[in-house]
């Protein structure tokens, strides 16, 4: 297990001093309480500004994201706050298709997306943290309240979600670090 320095309360966020993937399940605050929140980290032997650039860049989605099959511009490139960007995924055994909103870009710093579309309103995030000489630290943090039937399986949804994150930040890494 992961030596982990602090939570910060408003988000359950985990400072941790390790090289592996930190799980964390939790609370946080999208537009109130959520039902899913799921935040993975990892440290990949990479300079932040490399990890930020290539994790934040559409097109190299399918390359490190397993369940995502594609990604189309549906705004002209390059990525900027308001972009949208239509992504085909298979995740549980459906098929779902569903259109991202850049929210905010800060190059090698942090990266967020959302949609509002579908059962599974989600925010995506990512953050690069210096950990180290030519070590970045990775979270990648998916946020969202599910409606309908999807509502009642938010627990097992929230895992699947972990676990596929985590499944996923471990292939960036190893494209990465090659």
């Amino acid at each position: 297990m992961a030596a982990c320095a602090r939570i910060h309360p408003a988000d359950r966020h985990l400072e941790c001093d390790s090289p592996g993937p930190i799980l964390v399940a939790g609370r946080g605050s999208l537009a109130g309480a959520v039902a899913v929140d799921a935040l993975t980290e990892i440290e990949i032997a990479r300079p932040r500004d490399e990890v930020g650039a290539f994790a934040s860049d559409p097109t190299n989605v399918t390359l490190w994201y397993r369940n995502i099959r594609s990604v189309e511009w549906e705004t002209p490139p390059p990525l900027a706050v308001g972009s949208r960007l239509r992504f085909v995924a298979q995740f549980l055994g459906r098929k779902l298709r569903y259109t991202y909103e850049v929210r905010e870009v800060d190059p090698g710093s942090h990266f967020v997306m959302s949609t509002a579309e579908g059962p599974f309103p989600m925010e995506t995030s990512y953050t690069w943290d210096i950990a180290g000489e030519s070590r970045t630290k990775m979270t990648l943090r998916n946020r969202g309240e599910p409606s309908g039937f999807a509502r009642f399986s938010a627990p097992l949804l929230e895992r699947a979600i972990r676990r596929a994150n985590q499944a996923d930040l471990r292939r960036l890494k190893e494209r990465l670090e090659g």
